[in-house]
């Protein structure tokens, strides 16, 4: 088999929905399952939808509770390359750890170019303070894509997280995450984004140490694209070397639109994984 480097499309590299077939549906899917799992949750009169954690019109999140006290916290991230979505289209991946009793938040962020993406985390840094000043017990975090680079961020040094909060988090899922943005300043994308050198080296996960004590799972599609995988992979190496504990995963069967299903699925092993006992 050819290898996938060197790579001379960066845009191609990047591109998920150009290589999934059926790609246009999962859009209005998401969000139509995001607002059914909402209206549900409602009737039950244990959500709390968008709460303010800072002054920008979409620096608000969504917090789902469970029948019983929480067990703890989780918090997911959204991904769309730090550019597009927002937390509306994806309270449905909230079911599965919400389900096993533990309280699950969703935040929105400011997009890029609206915002840098040192921006974007630290309003991700706010958004988990403001939610674990509202739900004790141990944080989990998640993130898919872009998400999965902001909730890895959360757990490198420097933590943009205050010492108390940065504690309390047991575990954190990148999912499909972006490990090292410096592949992206040769993409046409980077014209929203804005990266330059200096962030990419200052806001990579994957060129910083881990917080200590950190544990993190990298979870990937095994349908993914190359470069996807690589980021998976990467994060997990680099790491490794490090007093921590780290695992990577790629699910047979998943592509990069797919592979959050299993959140909502409180017997899935993404869940699993997700809500381990540390």
């Amino acid at each position: 088999m050819t290898k996938p480097y060197p790579i001379v499309d960066w845009d191609d590299a990047y591109a998920n929905a150009a290589h999934i077939p059926g790609s246009d549906a999962f859009p209005e899917r998401w969000a139509t399952e995001a607002a059914r799992f909402r209206s549900a949750q409602t009737a039950t009169g244990r959500c709390r939808l968008d709460i303010a954690y800072g002054e920008g019109d979409r620096n608000r999140f969504d917090l789902f509770q469970p029948a019983a006290e929480p067990k703890g916290l989780v918090i997911f991230v959204h991904g769309g390359y730090w550019k597009a979505f927002d937390k509306s289209s994806w309270s449905h991946l909230a079911g599965g750890a919400l389900a096993k009793g533990h309280a699950v938040a969703m935040p929105s962020y400011t997009l890029a170019p609206q915002a840098r993406i040192g921006e974007i985390v630290r309003e991700i840094a706010a958004a988990i303070e403001a939610v674990a000043h509202l739900v004790d017990g141990p944080i989990r975090l998640a993130g898919h894509s872009a998400g999965g680079h902001l909730v890895s961020r959360m757990i490198a040094d420097p933590s943009p997280l205050p010492p108390d909060i940065r504690a309390r988090i047991v575990n954190t899922v990148s999912i499909s995450g972006l490990h090292d943005l410096r592949p992206l300043c040769a993409t046409q994308m980077n014209e929203t984004l804005r990266i330059d050198d200096a962030e990419a080296r200052s806001e990579s996960p994957a060129l910083l140490r881990p917080e200590p004590g950190a544990r993190l799972v990298a979870w990937c599609g095994a349908d993914e694209r190359p470069e996807f995988l690589r980021q998976n992979r990467l994060i997990g190496l680099m790491w490794d070397g490090f007093d921590i504990e780290t695992s990577t995963q790629e699910e047979q069967g998943r592509h990069h639109f797919d592979v959050i299903d299993g959140l909502a699925n409180p017997d899935h092993p993404l869940t699993a994984a997700l809500l381990r006992l540390p």
